[in-house]
């Protein structure tokens, strides 16, 4: 599920320059629609549009979109709705090139995420919620994601991409792992004589995920960590399906952009709910996001040729070698295709918020890498003080931690009892 950093992926500073020298240099339209049926009323949606990188600049604008399907209540959804754009931004250092915000926000991404989780088990909540956040910066699309809800791209040539991953413990052999390392138990709900039913279970609690914001009464193995995919589209534009697992129980991703393709962003939402609920029935909050990224003044999607039958329309992304530095912009820069920057899925905080992850010397040294705090020489921990690969780092390499965000690291690696 996880891409590897620095390697066969598109350098981004080759795709930026030749936004710079003129090819691609405008910037897309991006319209939206959302459709909903509530069941439970723990679906919450977010829209952040023009929002800027510099304060004051309006050219320097990107757009957010987010959809958090809570559980066990509606607190955690709520709050993450409330807090966690603010919180990314915040992790993000102030003075950076569009480059190197761009590059910025997997980490950001991450520190946001945790320090959302961390907040609000403070209060005390039990409810949880899944996250999927969609940044949206010209044509760069960075997707950060906890929980069963999915977002997909069908690219204007008619290629479909999974931007998400599923954490749910059924299908996530390697989630069942870690949570049952960390000290967590997996089973199926017992209903006695020996009989189980139902799915995979994170024990005590009974949650069927493996990441979360909230869920506080599960263990702190449940992460909050999320997975980050980050691609820039082709000059044609895409279309995002944004939608929570209502919708993905009943329809495949195949099937959600078919049932509406050629439709405005806001009828497609609908199509989408209507034909989920259709096949399934009002079983859970049902919630669908559209945001169609398109070349400015196209006002209509663009129906992409009729795919041959028999033909799969899942597609891998295009990824250039970039093992050496004598390439030309014009060999790493592939026209008119998907192109993924970054992928990365672990759980594993310390590889998450490594200074060469994927960029170095951005962040600030002597300020906790996710709660933002300000800390004095000394007083902050290495993510590395326990790493078990000494050769590699040393525990006084940065990035450091904050004593309660250190806590809160080793409790999610089953090295602190659960609260």
């Amino acid at each position: 599920m996880s891409g590897k950093v620095g390697e066969k992926m598109v350098p981004l500073g080759v795709l930026l320059k030749k936004e710079q020298s003129g090819e691609r240099m405008e910037r897309p339209d991006v319209t939206h629609g959302q459709a909903n049926q509530s069941k439970k009323g723990e679906d919450f949606t977010m829209f952040e549009l023009d929002c800027q990188r510099v304060p004051g600049d309006n050219v320097s604008t990107f757009s957010v979109f987010a959809l958090f399907d809570g559980h066990n209540g509606s607190a955690a959804a709520i709050y993450s709705k409330e807090n966690l754009l603010n919180n990314v931004i915040s992790a993000i250092p102030s003075d950076l090139s569009r480059e190197e915000w761009i590059r910025a926000l997997p980490r950001a991404l991450v520190a946001g995420f945790v320090k959302t989780d961390k907040d609000f088990q403070e209060k005390a909540h039990t409810s949880g919620t899944t996250v999927t956040f969609v940044i949206i910066d010209g044509w760069y699309v960075t997707v950060a994601s906890v929980g069963d809800s999915r977002c997909i791209l069908e690219s204007a040539e008619g290629s479909i991409y999974s931007l998400t991953a599923d954490h749910r413990l059924e299908v996530n052999e390697e989630e069942v792992e870690r949570i049952t390392a960390s000290g967590g138990e997996v089973g199926r709900l017992n209903t006695g004589a020996g009989a189980e039913v139902g799915p995979l279970r994170c024990w005590p609690g009974g949650l069927c995920l493996s990441r979360s914001i909230g869920d506080l009464d599960v263990g702190e193995y449940i992460v909050p960590v999320p997975h980050v995919k980050q691609v820039k589209l082709s000059s044609a534009g895409g279309r995002l399906v944004i939608s929570s697992d209502g919708v993905w129980d009943a329809l495949s991703s195949e099937a959600a952009i078919e049932c509406c393709r050629g439709m405005p962003p806001d009828a497609a939402a609908n199509q989408i709910v209507k034909e989920a609920v259709q096949l399934k029935g009002l079983r859970d909050d049902t919630t669908c996001i559209v945001v169609d990224i398109q070349p400015p003044e196209k006002t209509t999607p663009t129906v992409p040729p009729t795919k041959k039958s028999g033909k799969g329309m899942f597609k891998m992304f295009r990824r250039k070698s970039c093992e050496s530095s004598s390439h030309t912009d014009k060999e790493n820069f592939v026209p008119d295709t998907v192109e993924e920057i970054f992928e990365d899925g672990s759980a594993i905080l310390s590889r998450r918020l490594e200074t060469e992850y994927p960029i170095c010397n951005m962040f600030k040294l002597f300020i906790c890498a996710v709660c933002q705090v300000e800390m004095k020489p000394g007083e902050g921990i290495s993510v590395h003080a326990d790493s078990s690969k000494p050769g590699r780092v040393r525990p006084w390499d940065g990035p450091f931690l904050c004593p309660s965000c250190q806590t809160k690291k080793e409790a999610m690696e089953g090295k602190r009892p659960q609260k």
